[in-house]
Parts: structure tokens; C-alpha cells; sequence
């Protein structure tokens, strides 16, 4: 279906072009990409049930890292299950409610890992700068309260680049060079001048990128001081194994996103765009659970208890 403005048709839906075509090295990737998807549903599922269910990791660090697993496990399914049907389909079809909708709960997810990773670097400050007074700080209603707050400032994020992003007309081609609905490739479509939104496209990202970015960077200088001024040589190393692995996830994270959303749109090119993407809607939420499993005791202690308890664990 197609409307008229003008001597312009606009379209009623978009083709997505995907990630890879269907040569035996794409094949290869493809499947390499599946296997990540599984891993990542796997590890970050796995995560949640560790920390729901072993009282040890119930505290604040715990519980923010559960959320960063659901948010993970629900970024990539947003990402990763349609990009495998149109590959395996052979189609990329999406219309208009579709593309916005893989928008909206995109970014509201890209919005809420950004705000929750300022509040996990926050009660990491906490607990190494003043540990007497960490529980209450960070009580529980607090902890919820900041859970809420980033899913309320990704939301709007989200609704507003999504409904903003749709209301240009889109005319001539209906091929988006992308593997999902992301904002910089749809707007390339669009047969208006969108110099106004990327502007506010900028702002957008300088409160959900560089803002949470400034509160984790000042918390982590603050505690690097704290740690520097530690007696105890245990104390330091578990200071810095603990927040190691935050500032990894931090670093992956961050590093893509900026790249995507923070450069001009007349440096964009497809193929880099779709590499960084793929990044940090595929790579980060596979890494997290791993990064931080591997590296810290308490939830391997917890993966060793479950395990024990596992029916078949004497088989396996």
C-alpha cells in the first residue's frame, strides 16, 4: 500500500537488508551468531536464577546485576530472533508499526542499561568509600527507586525517537541497510530534511550516554582514591576484582553506543554501523554474565551450591 504526496509515493513499509547474505562465509557467521544468542539467553537466564535463589548474592550489587541480565536477555531477543528469520526466510519485510515498535523497545533497553550501569558504578563507590553506612544508602527502597528511574528515563527516550523517527515521510527506496529498525539507517531514507531531529537526536544522547558516563567515571576516580588509600592489600584486590569487572562491561558498552549515536550522520556507513551494532546488541549481552561469573567468587560459589543440588548433576 502506498500514499501520494505530491509527485512523491511514500511508503507503507520497510525491507531490511540484514546482516549477511547467503554465502558459505556468512552462513558460517550466521550460525556463529546463533550460538552466541544462545549463549547469552543461556548465561544471562542462568544469572537471574543464581541471584533469585542463592541468599548470599541477595544484596545491591546482586540485585542490579540481575536486572542487567534481564535487560540483556531482552535486548538481544529483541535483535537477534527477527534478524535469524529473515535470514533463514530469506525476507525482511517489516512494516511502519513493526520498524517503530523494534525502535521503542530497543532504545528504551539501550536507555535503561545506560542509567543502570551509573547506578551500579554509584553503589560500588558506596560500599569501597563508606561501608558503614552502604545498607542504608542503598536500602532497598533506594534500590528500587533507581531500578525504576531507568526504566522510566529509557522509556521516554525511546517513545520519543520512535514516534519522532516515523513521522517523516519516507520515499523511493523501502531498503534499510541494516539488520533491525535502527534510528541513524532509517533516517537515511527519508526524503525530508532531518538536520533539526539529528540535532535533537545529539541531545538525546549526551543525557543517556554521557551523562550516566560522567556519574560513573567521577564514582570510579573517587573510588580508585579510596582504593589507593587502603591499608589492607586484600582489601585493594578485592576492591579493584570487584569493580574491574564493571568498568569492563562499562567499557564494551559505552565504547559502541557512543560510536553509533554520537557521530555526526554524514560520518555513518553501513557496514561499520552494522558491525557496531552488532557489538553491542549481540557481543555485550553474551560477554556480561561471563565477565562477571568468571571473575568473581561469590557467583561461582553460587554455580557450584546449584549444581550440587542439580538432580542430574551426579551424571553429568
Amino acid at each position: 500500500m502506498m500514499a501520494w504526496v505530491g509527485n512523491q509515493t511514500l511508503i507503507s513499509h520497510f525491507i531490511l537488508l540484514g546482516l549477511f547474505t547467503h554465502s558459505q562465509l556468512h552462513i558460517f557467521l550466521f550460525s556463529i551468531i546463533v550460538a552466541m544468542f544462545l549463549v547469552a539467553l543461556s548465561g544471562n537466564g542462568l544469572m537471574i536464577l543464581l541471584i533469585s535463589m542463592d541468599s548470599r548474592l541477595h544484596s545491591p550489587m546482586y540485585f542490579f546485576l540481575s536486572w542487567l541480565s534481564l535487560m540483556d536477555l531482552m535486548l538481544i531477543s529483541t535483535i537477534v530472533p527477527r534478524m535469524a528469520a529473515d535470514f533463514l526466510l530469506g525476507g525482511g519485510y517489516i512494516s511502519f508499526t513493526g520498524c517503530g515498535l523494534q525502535i521503542l523497545f530497543f532504545l528504551t533497553l539501550l536507555g535503561d542499561e545506560c542509567f543502570l550501569l551509573a547506578f551500579m558504578a554509584y553503589d560500588r563507590y558506596v560500599a569501597i568509600s563508606n561501608p558503614l553506612r552502604y545498607s542504608i544508602v542503598m536500602s532497598p527502597r533506594t534500590c528500587w527507586l533507581m531500578v525504576a528511574g531507568s526504566w522510566l528515563f529509557g522509556l521516554v527516550d525511546g517513545l520519543i525517537q520512535a514516534v519522532f523517527t516515523l513521522r517523516f515521510p519516507y520515499c523511493g527506496s523501502q531498503e534499510i541497510d541494516h539488520f533491525f529498525c535502527e534510528v541513524p539507517a532509517v533516517l537515511k531514507l527519508a526524503c525530508a530534511d532531518t538536520s533539526l531531529y539529528d540535532t535533537m537526536i545529539y541531545v538525546c544522547c549526551v543525557l543517556m550516554l554521557l551523562l550516566p558516563f560522567s556519574v560513573i567515571s567521577a564514582s570510579y576516580l573517587k573510588i580508585l582514591v579510596a582504593v589507593v588509600q587502603m591499608h589492607s592489600a586484600e582489601g585493594r584486590q578485592k576492591a579493584f576484582a570487584t569493580c574491574s569487572s564493571h568498568m569492563m562491561v562499562v567499557s564494551l558498552f559505552y565504547g559502541a553506543a557512543m560510536v553509533t549515536y554520537m557521530r555526526p550522520q554524514a560520518y555513518h556507513s553501513s557496514k561499520q554501523d552494522k558491525v557496531v551494532s552488532a557489538f553491542y546488541t549481540m557481543i555485550t549481552p553474551m560477554l556480561n554474565p561471563l565477565i562477571y561469573s568468571l571473575r568473581n567468587k561469590e557467583v561461582a560459589g553460587a554455580l557450584r551450591n546449584f549444581l550440587g543440588k542439580c538432580p542430574c548433576h551426579g551424571k553429568c
